[in-house]
């Protein structure tokens, strides 16, 4: 015979069990690992070179039923991926060379796991290099910057403020009476300070047919370019390179003194050439070639490029954010 104490037992016992029973079957079922959901967005690579590690980026997207993808190698600007091969956890894409001397196509070849594709690609001479992808940070702010106080790159000796990119390349800058002057091709310029979000002013002057640019952080370029009275274009001035075109050209003729105020908060960018708003806070998609390296997450230096040609610049100012 059960007493009165037991019974009430077994009652709570048996409510308990219908209402885990009822939790289980409203718990929402983890997502299903779809070839969309392990690939599709855009990745941060590092690929392991012959002389050292090297930044790329790719995007890949599935629209109608249909891969398509984007991809920055170490040099040049994005461009289309020519053909996606995805089969359950395994990556295959392949396209043409732009400025690289592959003799044939470049292809990467990987494999997903714990939200990191590994994996290998053919080099210029044909040797197989690895390559580590993972997802490229949002970066989105939930609250605007409080800006700390300016910083005056081009005030004091060169070796204050900047460094080499390669100490063993010829190095044609120099800093004098608050002008920082490339005389010809040679290394990148960088900052020895990292930044997050800032903002920057500075000034520059390009001769005719030369080139350079800004990296922010280190890996999204700002082109400048003698440009003048051409087409706005993403490779052309005021555009970040290969990525945002400007909604106008608002360079100048070579020779004369121009500027660029630029905001960069999170990826998105503001940028103004010679007063005018050309880049009016656009999502920066990823890095650019010749950046640094592809840490998106991370602070970055400065960079002003020093391997196209002669080049000035003054009033080198950062404001970074507190």
């Amino acid at each position: 015979m059960v007493d009165r104490q037991t019974k009430l037992e077994l009652v709570l016992v048996t409510s308990l069990l219908v209402l885990l029973c009822a939790a289980c079957a409203t718990e929402t079922p983890e997502p299903e690992a779809t070839p969309e959901n392990l690939f599709a967005g855009r990745w941060d690579v590092t690929v392991q070179g012959q002389d050292g590690p090297y930044p790329s980026w790719f995007e890949l997207e599935l629209e109608n039923g249909i891969w398509k993808g984007r991809f920055v190698g170490r040099v040049g600007s994005a461009r289309p991926i020519q053909e996606i091969s995805i089969e359950g956890h395994q990556l295959r894409f392949s396209l043409p060379v732009q400025y690289e001397s592959h003799p044939e196509d470049m292809w990467f070849e990987g494999t997903y796991r714990d939200d990191i594709i590994e994996g290998t690609t053919n080099a210029e001479d044909g040797t197989i290099l690895t390559w580590t992808a993972r997802r490229a940070p949002s970066l989105e702010r939930t609250s605007p910057p409080e800006w700390g106080d300016p910083i005056d790159l081009t005030a004091g000796p060169l070796e204050d403020n900047w460094r080499p990119r390669d100490p063993e390349a010829e190095n044609h800058w120099r800093l004098q009476d608050g002008i920082l002057e490339n005389t010809g091709r040679g290394s990148d310029l960088v900052t020895r300070q990292e930044f997050d979000d800032f903002k920057l002013h500075l000034e520059f002057r390009c001769p005719e047919d030369s080139n350079s640019g800004v990296y922010l952080r280190g890996r999204y370029e700002v082109q400048i370019l003698d440009d003048y009275g051409n087409p706005p274009s993403s490779v052309g001035i005021g555009g970040v390179y290969g990525f945002l075109t400007p909604t106008k050209n608002a360079g100048l003729p070579p020779g004369e003194w121009q500027s660029y105020d630029i905001t960069l908060v999170g990826r998105r960018v503001t940028i103004q050439l010679n007063g005018e708003t050309v880049i009016d806070n656009q999502e920066i998609p990823g890095i650019t070639g010749g950046a640094l390296d592809s840490n998106e997450g991370d602070p970055g230096p400065l960079m002003l490029q020093g391997d196209h040609g002669p080049i000035m610049f003054r009033n080198v100012v950062v404001t970074p954010a507190r």
